[in-house]
């Protein structure tokens, strides 16, 4: 995987300011995943958009994630010390008819970014979930309404087996309360992040080397980071 270099997080940064979560996950693994046609970026299996991202955290920044959760029961503020590799479970290899399982007599495909957005809107978790399979089945006559509980665990437990990277889940402990949990990663918002604090960081440099200088930002960006920050060391010991 290619590192992000200044001027590719600049790039992002600009493009993906504006956007929608969702979106913004789809042009960042669009980036990871150039041989990907970009219009098919949003029905790859999330799994793999997240193992897309994640890498692509990796090989620009590292694969060191330290994060916080709040506690469920009392709200004390857990800090997370993770790596990318330990976040990722092992996918099943890749047979005919990958990326679609059958459970409860039905054949379900794995979601995407895609089925994703199409239920954004909706608040109900239940209703979501529903609705997010029905989107997923590939028989017409199957009804995702009027399954039971038990029969949704079912299928989503099998989407799961084949697809395990696609919600990214961890136990978590709260050592003030005892509560014992489970937090939740979202690789997109995770690499968003750091693309975000790093693009305004350039942004700084950029702007005190050209007022210093004179350089333009594709000359700034040039530089390597010594180099650049043993300029920026000079023009702010002046």
């Amino acid at each position: 995987m290619r590192a992000l270099e200044p001027g590719d997080v600049l790039t992002l940064w600009e493009r993906g300011a504006t956007r929608h979560p969702l979106d913004r996950s789809a042009l960042l693994c669009a980036w990871a995943r150039p041989e990907v046609p970009a219009e098919m970026i949003a029905d790859l299996p999330l799994g793999v958009v997240t193992a897309s991202l994640l890498a692509l955290r990796t090989a620009s920044f590292g694969s060191r994630i330290r994060a916080h959760v709040d506690c469920e029961r009392c709200g004390e503020r857990l800090e997370l010390n993770l790596t990318a590799p330990e976040m990722l479970q092992p996918v099943p290899a890749e047979e005919d008819g990958a990326g679609t399982i059958e459970a409860a007599g039905m054949r379900v495909r794995v979601p995407s970014l895609r089925d994703l957005a199409a239920v954004f809107t909706e608040h109900d978790a239940e209703c979501g979930a529903r609705q997010l399979l029905a989107r997923c089945l590939l028989s017409a006559n199957d009804c995702a309404d009027r399954l039971s509980d038990a029969t949704m665990r079912e299928v989503e437990d099998a989407l799961e087996a084949i697809d395990p990277n696609a919600d990214l889940a961890f136990n978590v402990h709260c050592e003030a309360c005892g509560k014992h949990g489970t937090a939740q990663l979202d690789a997109g918002a995770l690499l968003w992040d750091e693309i975000d604090a790093r693009a305004r960081a350039l942004l700084g440099e950029v702007h005190l080397l050209a007022r210093a200088y004179g350089w333009t930002e594709s000359e700034i960006l040039a530089l390597g980071a010594s180099r650049r920050a043993a300029y920026l060391g000079m023009v702010t010991a002046r």
